[in-house]
């Protein structure tokens, strides 16, 4: 074994420049914190409800065709659901999945629908007409969190600050975000939904939806639901789990469908034109 003995006025001089460094680097986050300006509140009317099956521990959710299609977890209770816009009717219910797969996120993009996983590293791609049988799965090397798609790639969250966009092809990472606010980072990103050229977020354990430029990832807006559920549904006790989780855009109507996990009601939202609130 070798020593190296470093002479006292070296040691001081590292020390010193160590320390300089570490302050240039507070300074230089602090800094980058303090360009992201603080998110306007995003005002919305709620024009209706839509009764919720609480068996159905949402992961995710999507409008397509003038259905909803609903990806659920839980192991051994995964499913995807087709449900009815109208009355929130279930009119179909795929569930052959293993007793271990936790499903997750989901989206639809070609006329595929795309299914995550949460620990299994599965990500599974069905034909959107054909739910019975996946046509292909896919290796995915992070924890499946949320999933949309920019009608081009994939977006994915894996329970960090970060967005992955990912060539649906053979799932390689092309592009990658942090997302922030004002605050700092915004970790623990959920479900997703990509509306009018931004990402929408949820954030677990959270009753924010987040607003994310997809080019820098700020946050430029958020929806406040406290207080909501109780309103609507005020007999719903939910669990620490039974949280907000679920966004689904119909691009057709400009409606936003918006639920949490085994709620009994899928809200109906309509956007109003942003206000500066900061």
């Amino acid at each position: 074994m070798k020593f190296i003995i470093i002479p006292t006025c070296l040691f001081m001089l590292l020390s010193v420049t160590s320390c300089k460094n570490s302050t240039k680097k507070v300074e230089e986050d602090s800094e980058s914190i303090s360009r992201v300006q603080t998110p306007s509140t995003l005002f919305y009317e709620i024009i209706g409800t839509l009764p919720h099956d609480t068996t159905a521990f949402t992961q995710g959710l999507e409008v397509y065709n003038g259905k909803i299609f609903e990806g659920t977890g839980i192991a051994g209770k995964t499913s995807l659901r087709i449900l009815n816009s109208a009355t929130g009717e279930i009119e179909a219910k795929h569930s052959r999945y293993g007793a271990d797969i936790f499903g997750e996120g989901i989206t639809i993009l070609n006329n595929n629908l795309y299914q995550l996983t949460y620990e299994n590293n599965i990500v599974y791609k069905y034909n959107v007409k054909e739910l019975d049988k996946p046509i292909a799965t896919s290796t995915w090397s992070k924890e499946g969190w949320g999933c949309t798609n920019d009608a081009v790639n994939l977006i994915i969250s894996d329970g960090s600050s970060q967005l992955h966009f990912v060539d649906p092809a053979n799932m390689n990472i092309l592009n990658t975000i942090s997302v922030r606010d004002n605050y700092g980072p915004v970790d623990q990103l959920n479900e997703l939904e990509y509306i009018k050229g931004y990402i929408f977020a949820n954030k677990w354990y959270s009753d924010k939806i987040y607003k994310i430029d997809p080019k820098n990832g700020e946050v430029v807006g958020v929806l406040h639901f406290a207080g909501v559920l109780k309103q609507y549904a005020p007999d719903f006790i939910p669990t620490t789990e039974e949280v907000l989780n679920g966004i689904a855009w119909d691009k057709e109507s400009d409606i936003l469908y918006v639920t949490g996990k085994n709620w009994p009601v899928i809200f109906k939202i309509k956007l109003q034109e942003e206000h500066e609130s900061r």
